[in-house]
Parts: C-alpha cells; sequence; structure tokens
C-alpha cells in the first residue's frame, strides 16, 4: 500500500527523469531534493544498490543487507494520508502560477531554491501555491489523492497558527479539484510539524528511508 501511495505523490512531484537499470528505477531529481533523486526497488534483489537508496517498512531485509554494506541513514520519513472528509478546510489564496508574494515568502524562508521551484513548474497535474502571509506550499492532485509539498513558514511568523491555514486552504482547494484523499510527507524527527498534522487529524500510515553508500 504504501509504494502505491508514494508512487501516486511522484506523479505531483516528479524527478527530471525514471529509467531502469536491472531490477532498479532510477531516477535524475535535477536538484530537487531526495524524493526524486533515490532508487527504488522494483524486482528481485540483485545484490548491486545504487548509491541512493529509497525505502519502504515492507523492505526490512534489503535495509539490512544496505546497512551491512556500510550504507547509512539518510533520512526517516512519515507518510501521512487522510481522507479529504476528516480535515479542516477553509479557502485561502490559491494560484498557478505562484503569486510573488509566495515565492518571497519561499525566498524569505530559504529552504525553497529553484531546484524545488522547477519540481513544480514539471508537475503536469492539476497544481496551485496556496499562500497566506507568512506562509506558502504547493500542493499538486493525482487521480483521487492531493499531496501538500513545500510547507514553508517565514521564522518571525511562526507559532501564530500560519501552517494551519496553510493547509486548511490546501485541503478546500484540492477538495474543488475532486481528490478525496490528502496526503504528505514529512521528516520523522521534525516534532512541531508532526504535531501539527495529528492535531489536525491526519493519519500516519508508514515510513520509509533513505540510505546513502559509503564515500
Amino acid at each position: 500500500m504504501m509504494r502505491s501511495v508514494l508512487d501516486a505523490m511522484e506523479a505531483t512531484w516528479p524527478p527530471v527523469r525514471r529509467w531502469r537499470q536491472g531490477p532498479w528505477r532510477m531516477r535524475d531529481g535535477g536538484g530537487g531534493g531526495s524524493r526524486v533523486s533515490a532508487a527504488t526497488l522494483e524486482g528481485a534483489y540483485d545484490s548491486a544498490p545504487p548509491p541512493f537508496v529509497q525505502l519502504t517498512d515492507a523492505e526490512a531485509a534489503l535495509d539490512a543487507d544496505l546497512a551491512a554494506r556500510g550504507y547509512t541513514l539518510d533520512d526517516v520519513v512519515a507518510i501521512y494520508v487522510s481522507p479529504m472528509a476528516d480535515l479542516p478546510s477553509a479557502p485561502c489564496a490559491a494560484a498557478w502560477p505562484p503569486a510573488p508574494e509566495a515565492l518571497a515568502t519561499w525566498a524569505a524562508g530559504g529552504k525553497i531554491g529553484a531546484g524545488r521551484r522547477t519540481v513544480m513548474e514539471r508537475a503536469g497535474v492539476p497544481k496551485a501555491v496556496i499562500w497566506v502571509p507568512g506562509a506558502a506550499a504547493f500542493v499538486g492532485v493525482a487521480g483521487d489523492l492531493a499531496v501538500l509539498h513545500a510547507l514553508e513558514v517565514v521564522a518571525e511568523h511562526r507559532r501564530k497558527g500560519l501552517a494551519r491555514q496553510v493547509v486548511a486552504g490546501a485541503v478546500a482547494w484540492s477538495a474543488a479539484q475532486g481528490a478525496t484523499r490528502f496526503g504528505l510527507v514529512v521528516s520523522a524527527d521534525n516534532r512541531p510539524a508532526r504535531a501539527l498534522y495529528d492535531a489536525l487529524g491526519m493519519t500516519c500510515i508508514g515510513f520509509y528511508r533513505y540510505r546513502k553508500a559509503p564515500a
């Protein structure tokens, strides 16, 4: 189930290209982050892993083999997916291309650079940037699943409920596009963000991780 969810999410945050290398699905992220750059196993394991691999909870044996080969744990990521009807919804500014105010918010935050904005541009799905003063996020819809990405709250505007407003706006916009599920991924150790998603009633359906080859 998790792999099918991640495949749907990939349509909203796509790599530059994907290709097969033996049993591996390889990705060229073009500077768009780990999700679009990691390889995934899609066949019988050939004991010749690529240098950067994404694994789900169901791939414990592969995870153990990579660890034994000296692959380091790069990040652990929580996957949240919930029915739209279970989440708060309130319209706010939503547009594609993004409004200058939204771009200025990302620039002020410093985490959403040109590589990630290029990922948004190449996503061939219904999409929008959700913005309130001090916070912005990108949302795309693949089939019945809406996926939130690049949620950023500028430091001086944190702890004001802006992330909650952006998520509610993304839910409202996505519902208007016909989505019935809402998802996102977040680093497992990002406690403030996970506390928000838990408080909103979102469900963590599992985790994936990245392993990186030794230098």
